[in-house]
């Protein structure tokens, strides 16, 4: 089968590897659409080493073979792939918190991911997808899963101002989940005017310009209505945390999704004074009556002709390297490429 691997940054290669056997409780998965995710990105452009495995960890696919010992699931299934291999049987794993399993391992970074022909997973990873859904909107779901995530870690409730820093695809896909979740209003920062558009699409009620001009007007509009919460989903060298505790309600929340590149600045005293609350926010979990996954999929199909437009850029694996050149050009237009083998 086809493989993508990253021997150094900006470098994609494709190599013929010998696919994968499902062993007890694995299944194999014929991959049909793998996003390129900001985090890959970030590897991509040199801030961090790329994986030694092949890459990709948002990934939807058919069933293509079954290990020993699998149930619930048949060959030919569609299927979004949650990529986190955990232990299972520690405290954190128990109480439906995967995403803290001191073992956690995920597809695409430590063990091979979605940028092949196939991919090994275990079975209690697999989500069934609604029949007819388009595949490369079906690899939307571990994307929308980590803004699903956030939102619930937000507490967001219904009538509620929510405030979201960046307008990349998590940024675009939380407006999404923000709305699902009950907000009346929904306010984001948008650096180019493709992403400006796709928010108000997707439910922004107003769209600030990521420049001094939109800082200065968002300052002036929060100061006469405050904003519940906060989602920072920009991370790098940015300000975007400081930027967040000062815009946010005394009493209220700012969850952290960028992955930062260095040490972000904190304005502590504000923090204090405001009694904000400052909430990371990894992944996805299982631990309430749904799983943020099965969340995030529910999502997908209801608003799929909303969501599509996300997806900017669609190309085959053997053009992997391409792919990637584009979703690194924000400029030129790329939110989300998918790579369909």
């Amino acid at each position: 089968m086809r493989a993508a691997f990253a021997p150094a940054a900006g470098r994609l290669d494709l190599r013929d590897v010998a696919a994968p056997a499902p062993g007890p409780g694995e299944v194999l998965v014929r991959v049909r659409a793998c996003g390129i995710c900001g985090s890959d990105l970030h590897w991509y452009a040199g801030a961090g080493a790329p994986p030694r495995v092949c890459p990709g960890h948002e990934i939807a696919g058919a069933v293509a073979a079954l290990g020993a010992g699998v149930r619930g699931v048949r060959v030919d299934d569609a299927v979004a792939v949650e990529p986190a291999v955990v232990c299972g049987v520690c405290v954190a794993c128990r109480a439906g918190l995967r995403q803290r399993c001191p073992r956690l391992r995920i597809l695409g970074m430590h063990r091979p991911g979605g940028l092949a022909d196939f991919v090994l997973a275990p079975a209690d990873a697999l989500f069934a997808l609604p029949g007819g859904l388009d595949w490369a909107l079906a690899a939307l779901t571990e994307p929308l899963a980590v803004c699903v995530h956030a939102v619930r870690r937000a507490a967001i409730e219904p009538g509620q101002r929510v405030l979201i820093l960046g307008a990349g695809a998590i940024g675009l896909l939380s407006v999404a989940a923000a709305r699902a979740a009950g907000a009346t209003e929904v306010w984001i920062t948008a650096r180019y005017l493709h992403q400006a558009a796709l928010a108000q699409r997707l439910g922004a009620t107003r769209v600030f310009a990521a420049d001094a001009d939109g800082d200065a007007e968002r300052a002036a509009l929060t100061a006469e209505r405050p904003i519940d919460a906060v989602l920072e989903t920009v991370g790098g060298a940015a300000d975007t945390i400081a930027d967040g505790v000062r815009a946010v309600r005394a009493g209220g929340t700012v969850v952290v999704l960028g992955v930062f590149s260095g040490a972000p600045t904190l304005p502590a005293t504000t923090l204090l004074i405001k009694e904000v609350r400052l909430v990371g926010s990894m992944m996805y979990d299982r631990a309430g009556p749904q799983a943020d996954f099965a969340a995030a999929i529910e999502l997908l199909a209801a608003q799929a002709d909303a969501l599509s437009p996300l997806v900017t850029h669609r190309l085959g694996l053997d053009d992997v390297a391409q792919a990637f050149a584009a979703a690194a050009d924000k400029g030129a237009g790329a939110v989300k490429v998918s790579v369909l083998p």
